[in-house]
């Protein structure tokens, strides 16, 4: 179902396009997990940023200065501002996404008092060099808090709906925001406190990563309510879109996931949650449309 967005105003100064750049050696592998924060994971088994360095077999590190390969900005704003781009080309969609959640968000923070930072929107294939390490296209589209940037390969999209069977237009801009969710986490202090809780007891990484996960399902539950109802942004929801969201959303759960990949569902193992915890986090957030009900940290 595409979304109700306008066809014009598509913002590219905030995306880095590197795709075809590669880089270094791929880590990790498997189901194209959304949202892997792969800075905490490996923190909370007490490493950091070199502990990822050292698995990925290449040189780490932020890369810095925009592109280092792809569509030159100037023709990628050229295109995506021509009419039907939206509908054709999902990297436009996808940064009109970003571009669309960077205003809800920065708008909500100034009502509410609170300093914003935008973050930026990297397209890459193969694989990337971040601040959290070299990785793998193999792991999906993820967050990483040193660089505060979102980083997306579009075959990933592929993957989420063949084999996982998330369709539709408002299924690719729910990734988007859930990502956008764990920017907020981020310069809200939320994810140094997780990380730090992981790091004092290990035991606990998987359950608070769990938590840090469906908070960012619900933030983008709240992105989709604030947006939808903003005259400025351009966007207008209807039911079949916010079903295909909770539908990206349940199929990305963690059993889901499982029983596809192994055939076996084990919750000890979890790291985002399950199928209906997902789900439920979501809805909580878009029929709220206020931060302050994401309280997946509360008993």
């Amino acid at each position: 179902m595409p979304i109700g967005f306008d066809d014009q105003s598509v913002d590219v100064s905030g995306v880095d396009d590197r795709r075809g750049a590669g880089g270094g050696l791929a880590i990790g592998g498997g189901a194209g997990v959304v949202g892997l924060v792969i800075y905490l994971i490996v923190a909370a088994l007490g490493g950091g940023p070199q502990s990822l360095q050292g698995l990925g077999g290449g040189g780490a590190g932020a890369v810095s200065g925009g592109r280092t390969s792809g569509e030159p900005a100037s023709a990628l704003e050229r295109r995506c501002n021509t009419a039907g781009a939206l509908e054709r080309d999902t990297d436009c969609r996808l940064i009109k996404t970003f571009t669309v959640a960077d205003t809800v968000w920065e708008g909500d923070f100034a009502r509410r008092g609170r300093s914003y930072v935008s973050p930026r929107f990297v397209l890459f294939s193969g694989s990337a060099r971040t601040g959290c390490g070299t990785a793998s296209a193999d792991v999906g589209p993820f967050y990483c808090p040193p660089d505060q940037k979102i980083f997306f390969d579009l075959d990933f999209l592929e993957e989420l709906q063949t084999r996982f069977g998330a369709n539709g237009q408002f299924a690719q801009a729910y990734i988007v925001a859930h990502e956008f969710g764990h920017h907020l986490q981020t310069i809200l202090g939320t994810e140094a406190k997780v990380r730090g809780a992981a790091q004092r007891v290990p035991a606990q990484a998987n359950t608070l990563s769990v938590r840090l996960e469906l908070q960012a399902d619900c933030y983008a539950g709240v992105w989709a309510a604030l947006a939808d109802a903003s005259e400025t942004n351009g966007i207008e929801l209807t039911e079949d879109n916010i079903a295909e969201a909770v539908g990206a959303a349940q199929a990305v759960g963690d059993d889901r996931i499982q029983a596809k990949t192994s055939g076996r569902v084990d919750p000890e193992s979890w790291t985002h949650g399950s199928a209906a915890q997902r789900k439920q986090w979501f809805l909580t957030g878009f029929r709220s449309a206020d931060t302050d009900s994401c309280t997946t940290f509360t008993p």
